[in-house]
């Protein structure tokens, strides 16, 4: 069971955090704490499943990228893994995942492509040749919705 100084970190880590060199630092500060408290307690949340992911949301129009879309394929089943690993090394791609159930029943693995210029066709014709999969959807992002994220304290 969180504490309430675990609560009260965990509330410091929902938002955004400082964008400095010791981030971590300028929160034990904030909060009246020492650095290796909060990194600990980070650590230890972390173990006990309290917190299962910390990541950073980007905003891609800030990062020079101005269009996005969510590329669906057909992909054999035997090669998911691959394939998604396949497409996450590609830079523009910020997340893949396979889908079960497939998607109208065969869209199995869902990738998420950032442009910077144009309309992507030879980053999305590059990664069908890659993939050697050719039954694919592209799915252009014409409204963004949220770009939170959950705050449970």
């Amino acid at each position: 069971m969180p504490t309430n100084q675990d609560i009260k970190i965990a509330k410091s880590l929902q938002g955004d955090i400082p964008l400095t060199k010791n981030p971590y630092k300028d929160i034990a500060i904030m909060l009246g704490l020492d650095e290796s408290m909060i990194l600990q307690t980070i650590t230890d949340m972390k173990q006990q499943g309290i917190i299962r992911k910390f990541g950073a949301i980007v905003k891609h129009q800030r990062a020079g990228y101005t269009r996005n879309a969510m590329l669906i394929w057909a992909c054999p089943s035997s090669l998911c893994e691959a394939v998604g690993n396949l497409f996450a090394s590609y830079p523009e791609i910020t997340h893949c995942y396979e889908r079960t159930p497939p998607f109208e029943g065969k869209y199995n693995i869902f990738s998420m492509v950032h442009f910077k210029q144009g309309s992507g066709e030879a980053l999305i014709e590059k990664l069908s040749d890659a993939s050697s999969i050719r039954d694919f959807k592209v799915l252009i992002t014409e409204e963004e919705f949220k770009k939170s994220s959950m705050e449970y304290f």
